[in-house]
């Protein structure tokens, strides 16, 4: 059977002990603040950078979709017949200044005239050829 020896001279150990008791403090220090405050803080600015480029892709995006709408001033309906002619009805309004009021009249003479068809047509600002907006 074995003797157990215990050493009287404990401070051999002293130096060692605390030599290790530093350097782990150390390793503690290191990866548990140091290095995730410096990883921490370069993610954080990293997202800010994200965000800032979407808010800026997301403006320039903006401002060039949101260009003014170059709107007619004015509205006509035409006329057709069966055979796809242009036709002429006394008595009915074809000249509109807004789209709504010419699209409303354009369904009431639909109703009316059931064998006619009628375009509601302008003139674009900046444009050879009238646009046609509603057809029925």
């Amino acid at each position: 059977m074995r003797k157990l020896v215990i050493y009287k001279d404990w401070r051999i150990f002293l130096l060692p002990g605390i030599g290790f008791i530093t350097f782990s403090n150390f390793l503690v220090s290191l990866f548990g603040q140091t290095i995730p405050n410096i990883v921490w803080s370069f993610f954080k600015d990293v997202g800010v950078m994200f965000i800032v480029l979407a808010v800026f892709v997301f403006a320039v995006s903006w401002v060039l979709k949101s260009r003014p709408v170059n709107r007619p001033e004015n509205y006509s309906v035409i006329i057709y017949d069966v055979f796809g002619n242009d036709s002429n009805i006394d008595g009915i309004r074809t000249q509109f200044k807004t789209h709504d009021v010419a699209w409303s009249f354009m369904k009431y003479y639909k109703k009316s005239f059931p064998l006619y068809n009628f375009a509601l047509v302008a003139n674009v600002p900046k444009e050879d050829k009238k646009t046609i907006y509603r057809y029925i």
